[in-house]
């Protein structure tokens, strides 16, 4: 089965940066749409980034736009996000996931998305 397994998590001061990492398992990784999630205490799931199964197109919530950058590696089986200048309000927990369909583009909501990571903890300070 499909097996998603994010990393990369931590403590990171206002301003600095981090990377998140998610390892695909499963045939055919390159064929769908990844996207990351996050959820915040008290808050429900939200988009924050999703990229087409090409990899050509990229879409981000307004809230990360021009700070996050969504990337994969399709040889290797991985899903990237760059955060820079990371805020207090970014503290969350991300999820990677996979598109249900194949061949899809970067969707913004949560309903296109079959499979999910366990997720990974970032915690900004300020």
């Amino acid at each position: 089965q499909v097996q998603l397994v994010e990393s990369g998590g931590g403590l990171v001061q206002a301003g600095g940066s981090l990377r998140l990492s998610c390892a695909a398992s499963g045939r055919s990784f390159s064929n769908y749409a990844m996207g990351w999630f996050r959820q915040a205490p008290g808050k429900e799931r939200e988009f924050v980034a999703g990229i087409s199964w090409s990899g050509g197109i990229t879409a981000y919530a307004d809230s990360v736009k021009g700070r996050f950058t969504i990337s994969r590696d399709n040889a290797k089986n991985m899903l990237y996000l760059k955060m820079n200048s990371p805020k207090p309000e970014d503290t969350a927990i991300y999820y990677c996931a996979r598109a249900r369909a194949p061949y899809t583009t970067a969707a913004q909501s949560a309903t296109p998305y079959a499979y999910w990571g366990q997720g990974t903890q970032v915690t900004v300070s300020s």
